[in-house]
Formats: structure tokens, sequence, C-alpha cells
């Protein structure tokens, strides 16, 4: 049985749906820092009616997206009524850093998306390719936070004048520019070294939101020198893990911002990485604190499941994690209470 056309007619293009993705291409990679660090690809994608947005997607989420599709179209399936010749996904990659991997894969990933939209509408109408385009309640919500590729949204406000009736200069968030910075869009703020900008938003951890010479726009933080702060707002994405690092006779306390929910059970070994990854040591063992007082070593999921039950009856502070984490050396067991 000879393969269908791979391009689309017109007559089929024309009936499809306004909302199928025609084009997708990757805008930036993102890193993620939950109980374990990876990196996502923030994917801009294109709709037959016109609409633009972005998606957030892990390299598994393209390769499972694949392998569905190697299944239900490519040449090999045999339950198949229509087959299809698929992209080549690039291959999976077990040893190096995880973001020169992932910025590797973007040429590829944006190859792979582009002739997997050309292929015949039953392709681009499968239920797993038009889930993977879609924009869910989570990527609405993303900001882009990379500063290579992509600027993040900010909202429309007024032009706001420090000569104006009531502004309050002194009272004012401000920063001093340290250097030149030229906009290259109508949301930038450009400016020059030395100006007094003063401060409207925060618009994430890179990009703040700011007023000078009657102009507003959005700039890098790091091109400025903050005098007056903006007010701390909560980060509804970010939760803290409270670990107590014991070295020697030391004991130090660290916060560590993680983006999960508070109700969240890590796995035992992503909790392993993360503390291995902030403390730069290798050779350490996690432990909580019982109802007694006495630390207890952490050895498996189970450990950890009942680490967070015990922790749960006990009071905990807004946005912090309600178990903690101890974090001695592997072959230290003075810590530990041994006495009968």
């Amino acid at each position: 049985m000879s393969l269908p056309r791979q391009l689309r007619e017109e007559s089929d293009f024309d009936q499809l749906p306004d909302d199928v993705p025609i084009s997708a291409n990757i805008a930036d990679i993102e890193e993620k820092r939950g109980f374990t660090s990876h990196f996502v690809f923030v994917i801009e994608v294109k709709t037959k009616g016109g609409a633009k947005y972005l998606i957030y997607r892990r390299y598994r989420q393209f390769y499972a997206l694949h392998l569905q599709l190697e299944e239900r179209f490519g040449p090999e399936s045999k339950t198949a009524p229509f087959a299809c010749t698929l992209p080549t996904l690039p291959a999976k990659v077990y040893v190096g850093v995880k973001q020169e991997i992932a910025e590797s894969r973007i040429p590829a990933l944006n190859y792979y998306m582009k002739k997997l939209l050309s292929l015949p509408p039953w392709v681009l109408m499968d239920e797993d390719v038009r889930i993977f385009f879609y924009q869910s309640s989570y990527d609405s919500e993303q900001i882009p936070q990379a500063l290579r590729r992509l600027r993040p949204r900010t909202r429309k406000i007024k032009n706001i004048s420090p000569q104006a009736p009531g502004f309050d200069r002194l009272g004012a968030p401000c920063a001093e520019a340290l250097f030149d910075f030229t906009g290259n869009s109508k949301l930038e703020l450009t400016f020059k070294a030395k100006d007094m900008i003063f401060l409207l938003s925060r618009v994430n951890k890179d990009w703040l939101e700011g007023t000078t010479h009657g102009a507003t726009g959005i700039f890098p933080v790091s091109f400025v020198k903050i005098i007056k702060d903006l007010p701390e707002e909560e980060d509804g994405l970010t939760n803290w893990l409270r670990c107590y690092y014991y070295e020697d006779t030391v004991s130090t306390i660290r916060d560590i911002a993680i983006e999960e929910d508070l109700r969240n059970t890590p796995l035992y070994k992503d909790l392993m990485e993360l503390m291995r990854r902030e403390f730069q040591r290798s050779d350490i063992a996690l432990n909580y604190r019982d109802s007694q007082g006495d630390l207890v070593r952490l050895l498996s999921d189970q450990d950890v499941e009942l680490m967070v039950k015990q922790a749960w009856a006990q009071p905990s502070q807004k946005r912090l994690f309600p178990w903690k984490l101890h974090i001695t050396q592997q072959d230290n067991l003075h810590v530990y209470n041994t006495a009968p």
C-alpha cells in the first residue's frame, strides 16, 4: 500500500478548525526547580485562526507523543487505517549537562515540529497532537523568565510622570541606571546610564516595569541599581523547604525555593539529588526529627511518606513545607540517639 501524500490538500486545510496549530517554534528554554531540576522548552504556537500563545514542554513529552504517533500512524503500524512518514525525533541523551543538552536540541525539535505540522489533516486532528499543542491553564499562567529570545508580558498602564501632582518622589520605589539600555520593542523602556527610573511593578525575577522621561516600559534588573525596592509580593508558584545542615560542630539553616505544592510528597531520590546539588556534597544523609526530638535517617520513599505524614499534625508557617530536612554527613553516626 502506498503512503498518502504528505502535503495537505487546500480543500482539506480549509475544513480544519481555526484552533489547529500551523506552526510552532522554540522561543527559549527555562530551568524549573522542584524536588528535581529540569529544563522545559518555551514554545510559541500559531494557529490557523491567527491566535498565538506559549506552551511549556519537556523533552519527555515530545518523546511520549512520538511513541503514540509511531504506534498509530507509523509505517510499521498494523492497526492504523492510514500511515505516513513521521519526522525523526532527536534521540535521548543520558549523559551531559542538562542545559547544554536542552540548548543543542532546539534546532532538531524545531525541525521536528515543522514537519509534524505539515502532515495530513487526520494527523493534526489526532487527540494526542491536539493536547500537546493545546495551551493549558498552567501554560497560560507562566511568564517567560529568560532574557535571550523572549520578553515577558507586562500589563498596560498610563504613563506616570514624577512631576505629576501627588507623586511622592522621596517615597517612591526607584532605581539608578548603571548602563544605557535601548528597548527593541514598544514594551521596553529606553534609558541612559545615571537616569533615575521610578519602579512600578516587578514583572519577574529578571525584569522590572518603570517610568522615566515620560515613558513607561519594562527593562532588565541587571541594568540598574535599586535605590528603593518595590514591596515584596508573594510568588504563587514558590514555597520554601527549610534545611538544617550539620558539619562538625556547626549547624546552618537554609531555605530552598521549591516550585511544588505544599502537599506534594517527593521521592527519596529526588530529595537526595536536590540536597546534593544545593550543598555541593555527595556524602550526605537525609534526616528528620521525630516527636521526641531525635534525628531519624531517611532511606526510602516510605520513610519520606512517614516524615510528611507526621509533619502535617504539627503547626507550620505559611508557604513553608511543614516538614524539615536535617542534612548530616553520611558516616557521622554520632548525631543519632543510640541510648536504649
